[in-house]
């Protein structure tokens, strides 16, 4: 049998990658970040323990890279759902959904994913979080920022400060008072996006 190339090596490894990724989510997501090891994640994505350890430093970094790889296939899937849109408030919109949602849908996870940012390692930079910074640059720039350097980090702050209102044990706050704030602070209508049930707060559209 001859060696494999260099390019299907490279696809076995990014394959691996993957699967730690998502079985990190789904763990961290059923059990919580202490529950979970790093042997249960091995297990779960079907591959050899040490494989965890040659990707990724810990397992802090390796769920922040799996929650990044999460929000920027949210944020990817939403940007270009049907129908296609060049607007940008519609592009916008659909970008603060598409986080505010993942907060609504996975609060355990995202809850973890807030800790540990806040912790004294601090933001991962890897490789899924430049594709999400990617996609949010993308957004702002399409909705018309003229200093995307400067409006970018303002909406990424913004929308961690959201999810962290949102997944706060004991008093989080509603889903639609969240987004109602940032949509008027970027002038977007309220049926732009994926709007959540019933009235906007107020009762009338911004």
């Amino acid at each position: 049998m001859s060696p494999r190339s260099p390019s299907v090596n490279e696809e076995l490894r990014r394959r691996s990658r993957e699967r730690l990724l998502q079985a990190t989510v789904e763990l961290v997501g059923e059990r919580g970040y202490e529950a979970t090891t790093l042997g249960d994640i091995a297990d779960r994505a079907g591959s050899a323990r040490g494989l965890v350890s040659y990707y990724f430093p810990g397992k802090r970094q390796l769920l922040q890279s799996a929650v990044h790889r999460l929000m920027h296939r949210t944020l990817e899937s939403a940007l270009l759902e049907e129908p296609h849109t060049d607007s940008g408030p519609e592009v916008l919109a659909r970008a603060i959904d598409a986080v505010l949602g993942l907060a609504a849908d996975r609060p355990l996870l995202m809850r973890t994913h807030m800790s540990g940012v806040l912790q004294a390692d601090g933001f991962v930079q890897c490789p899924e979080q430049q594709r999400l910074a990617a996609l949010l640059r993308c957004a702002v720039e399409r909705y018309g920022s003229h200093q995307v350097d400067v409006d970018y980090p303002i909406l990424r702050a913004l929308l961690m400060g959201a999810v962290f209102a949102m997944v706060l044990p004991g008093a989080p706050m509603p889903l639609p008072w969240l987004r109602a704030e940032l949509f008027q602070r970027y002038g977007l209508a309220w049926e732009l996006g994926v709007p959540p049930g019933g009235e906007p707060p107020g009762g009338t559209p911004s």
